[in-house]
């Protein structure tokens, strides 16, 4: 199968709405002003050289380029051009494709030369949308979308069984998909830093670390196992989530109560679109200066209005009392269908 990801997209279609901002260090996030608290969403491989990422303070990232371009986020456009690359990649022959993101899908194939084919795909890609994607191929999905990583940008790269740890082996385990900072640490702690020692590790000692589903997990993303099996079932979401960065940070009980009270009127709208019962809450605290909690709870099956916010409130009531917040964040579960694939909103910046 193959994973294709599309390079610098969000950047990538700025330029092409703007061509005058090609080769220049272009920034997007929030609503474009760096002088308000937002993060980047994506920067151009041109601000990238300056140490600029997503998720970095926009402040921050104005600072280290200070003749950067900075744009704000416009997620009806970064839609509507995911969805006609996408278009593009079904249209390929025999196809099957899993959207993941914006930016991102797998493809099952089946081809004797899967490089020839995968650059055929990037071809059909550039010419319909003038965008241009990495494509990686793999025996299974894990290897597939590690692999993509090193035939960036614009390229094509192989990982299979037979090459894994030999490309992989010495690497630290951060590089793994589904591995990020917290889990790299933990398994430093049991003594486990690169991915060949992942792959060889002590089933018990990472059981007793992570439970008996994440630990033996963990060992078989070491060894790039898995899945590879492409699912294009149609992608249900499991929820919905709206979360706001205030300018100023909230102090007030009652500046908090309202705020949280807006957010929820937001995210249960979009449960009402999807006419299924909420079944869990989420509310994300980040207080001054940069502390996050997150708060959950299942419930009942409901879709009342005043029982969900109800229980919101009995979250909100575990708020730290006098400390200022800087972003608030709530989460609503619905019932998932029998039949349903269940996945992440195909966006970027949710929970």
């Amino acid at each position: 199968m193959l994973h294709v990801d599309l390079d610098q997209f969000i950047a990538a279609v700025e330029v092409l709405r703007h061509p005058e901002l090609a080769g220049r260090p272009v920034i997007v996030g929030g609503r474009g002003d760096p002088t308000e608290r937002a993060v980047v969403s994506t920067a151009s491989y041109e601000a990238r050289e300056f140490g600029v990422g997503s998720g970095m303070p926009l402040r921050i990232a104005a600072r280290k380029i200070p003749d950067a371009v900075i744009l704000p986020v416009d997620a009806e456009t970064y839609l509507a051009a995911s969805e006609q690359v996408f278009a593009t990649v079904r249209a390929q022959p025999g196809a099957v494709v899993q959207v993941l993101g914006w930016d991102e899908a797998f493809v099952g194939i089946v081809s004797d030369d899967p490089e020839g084919y995968a650059r055929r795909l990037q071809r059909a890609v550039l010419d319909e949308t003038a965008l241009h994607c990495s494509v990686g191929i793999g025996d299974t999905l894990v290897r597939a979308k590690v692999a993509t990583g090193f035939g960036k940008p614009r390229g094509v790269f192989r990982l299979t069984r037979g090459n894994w740890l030999a490309v992989m082996g010495d690497r630290p385990t951060i590089e793994l998909w589904g591995v990020g900072s917290k889990v790299s640490k933990r398994l430093v702690g049991l003594g486990i830093r690169t991915v060949a020692e992942l792959a060889s590790a002590d089933e018990a000692a990472l059981v007793t670390e992570f439970g008996p589903k994440m630990g033996l997990w963990y060992r078989q993303l070491g060894r790039g196992d898995g899945s590879s099996e492409v699912d294009d079932t149609p992608w249900v979401a499991r929820g919905h989530s709206k979360e706001t960065t205030f300018q100023v940070d909230l102090a007030d009980r009652g500046d908090i109560e309202q705020a949280v009270r807006d957010l929820l009127a937001q995210v249960l709208a979009d449960v009402a679109s999807d006419d299924r019962p909420v079944v869990g809450l989420g509310l994300k605290v980040r207080y001054a200066p940069f502390l996050t909690k997150t708060f959950t709870k299942r419930i009942p099956a409901t879709r009342d209005h005043d029982a969900v916010l109800a229980r919101v409130m009995e979250m909100v009531a575990r708020i730290e009392p006098d400390r200022p917040i800087r972003l608030l964040g709530i989460r609503a579960e619905m019932a998932m269908p029998d039949d349903a694939r269940e996945g992440h909103t195909p966006t970027r910046g949710g929970w």
